[in-house]
């Protein structure tokens, strides 16, 4: 963009100069600061992935005992024991971006005969609601890392601006108008010394 060669475009170009200059560390601050969270968080994820894996290898040892599953009537069958209700969520912020932040899974109630099922049906209950809330969890982790890397997108993508086009040009831009401002002063010293000499010479005539 064309800009003009005059000294309040110079004071303008100064100004806009230090603003960027302002900006730049607090976006780089934010930057760091999203990545340190998203890797934080990133690291989390892993550890209830482990824990969620930990919880169904743990039960290898009468897991087949699951095999029975399918000799019940399908309206008695496990899935139908465990109904999720509500992943209950609250509202936290990381660097200005609103995030989700886990806090229950509700399941809807319901009863069966404990005589119409084998003894290890309470402990896979118990286990599939575990495991049901590990994911809701993971999958509220997820939502975060996916709101800040977005936001980490767009914080670097200002970074990239004010560092590789905005300061850079801003400066260019300074500098022109300091060459010709220069210059035109010269000009103006030089015009102003032939005056003089031709007023001297014609004084002297």
């Amino acid at each position: 963009m064309a800009v003009k060669l005059t000294k309040n475009e110079q004071k303008k170009q100064k100004d806009a100069l230090k603003q960027f200059q302002r900006y730049l560390p607090t976006l780089l601050l934010k930057k760091q600061q999203l990545q340190m969270v998203i890797r934080q968080i990133e690291t989390k994820l892993a550890g209830y992935k482990a824990e969620q894996e930990a919880l169904v290898s743990g039960v290898q040892d009468w897991i087949s005992v699951f095999g029975e599953n399918s000799a019940f009537p399908e309206e008695r069958q496990l899935d139908k024991l465990v109904k999720t209700d509500k992943v209950i969520r609250s509202e936290g912020n990381i660097a200005g971006v609103t995030i989700p932040v886990f806090e229950d899974l509700t399941f809807r109630d319901v009863r069966y005969r404990v005589e119409d099922y084998p003894l290890w049906v309470d402990r896979a209950v118990v286990l599939l609601k575990e495991s049901a809330r590990i994911t809701a969890l993971m999958r509220t982790l997820e939502i975060q890392i996916e709101l800040l890397g977005k936001e980490l997108r767009t914080t670097s993508q200002r970074v990239n601006l004010f560092e590789k086009v905005k300061i850079p040009e801003t400066k260019e831009n300074i500098r022109r108008i300091g060459i010709y401002i220069g210059d035109q002063q010269t000009a103006a010293v030089v015009r102003g010394k032939i005056a003089k000499r031709k007023l001297a010479a014609k004084g002297g005539e």
